[in-house]
């Protein structure tokens, strides 16, 4: 198949636009109405399409359309070349206007709460027309797919026990650890050297316990002599955490990183005799993709603000 003559001069943009539609849908008729084309002409580019790459690009049921695995190749490059097209466009704007852009960062909810919020508050005075979508969640997920498929452009987590994906690069940023922390009413809040031993019985909120964090948590104690508590609560909220800690009955293992930016709020970090496991926190990229002029300012930021972080 020769570039030229059958495929560069005969497949557009509006082409794959079309096709990435009609995938994402499930049927030519929603595409139709999604895309305000007719139903026609999305029968007509499509079939174009299968004659030029002499292959089928849809399997056809009364169920609706599915990508065969031409379509699914073609759709992984066009959902490619789409990203590198919006980039750019933002790109421009961010040089025509340096106060404006997008960045969309994934992380997990403390890095969210704390050192994120904190540059994210931070870029926003100083470039105020700029927009910032963040989306918590686990670090797996956020590597494997939030940042394959290119929903984030860098993906700020912790990077104990996640295995790193090939075409990724990665960034340590700071050292982070877990800590035992109570609300400020709790009677543990009163009490100094706490023995580990002697919480393992106590009302705990968690996150899962077949999570990157929850594995961390269940291996200080281990590491300690202890079996893992089990939790009362189960969830990746920040808030929920917080909320549950005043109460001043329930307890938790959050990083450490969260503290310096929680003062205003009613906790307390346990003095507990444990070992501390480290855990390194990174930027995850990927590695065939230009960041963007907003997303280096941000790692930049978090270089600085890293130094800056209780040792």
């Amino acid at each position: 198949m020769e570039w030229t003559e059958r495929v560069g001069r005969r497949i557009r943009l509006r082409d794959l636009h079309i096709l990435l539609a009609v995938a994402q849908s499930g049927s030519m008729g929603r595409a139709s109405a999604e895309l305000g084309i007719s139903q026609p002409v999305i029968s007509k580019t499509i079939a174009d399409l299968e004659h030029v790459l002499r292959v089928k690009l849809l399997d056809r049921s009364p169920q609706g359309v599915e990508p065969t695995i031409y379509g699914r190749a073609l759709l992984r490059c066009g959902t490619d070349v789409f990203d590198d097209l919006r980039r750019a466009v933002k790109e421009v704007e961010f040089l025509l206007d340096p106060a404006a852009g997008e960045l969309r960062i994934g992380c997990t909810e403390p890095l969210a709460s704390g050192f994120v919020a904190f540059i994210v508050d931070r870029l926003s005075q100083k470039y105020p027309r700029a927009t910032f979508h963040i989306s918590p969640g686990d670090a797996v997920a956020l590597q494997s797919r939030e940042l394959r498929q290119r929903n984030v452009e860098m993906a700020v987590i912790p990077i104990t026990g996640l295995t790193l994906e090939q075409g990724t690069d990665l960034e340590v940023i700071f050292d982070d650890r877990h800590v035992i922390m109570a609300g400020k009413n709790s009677k543990w809040a009163r009490q100094r050297n706490v023995a580990l031993g002697d919480l393992i019985d106590e009302t705990w909120i968690l996150p899962p316990p077949d999570s990157t964090s929850g594995e961390y948590i269940a291996e200080s104690f281990r590491q300690a002599g202890f079996r893992p508590p089990q939790a009362h609560v189960v969830s990746f909220s920040v808030p929920l955490h917080l909320h549950m800690l005043a109460t001043g009955r329930f307890i938790t293992s959050l990083p450490r990183s969260l503290l310096p930016f929680a003062k205003h709020l009613p906790l307390k970090q346990l003095t507990v005799k444990s070992p501390t496991l480290p855990r390194p926190v990174g930027v995850v990229t990927l590695k065939d993709r230009t960041l963007s002029p907003l997303a280096q300012i941000f790692i930049e930021h978090t270089r600085t603000l890293a130094k800056a972080l209780p040792g």
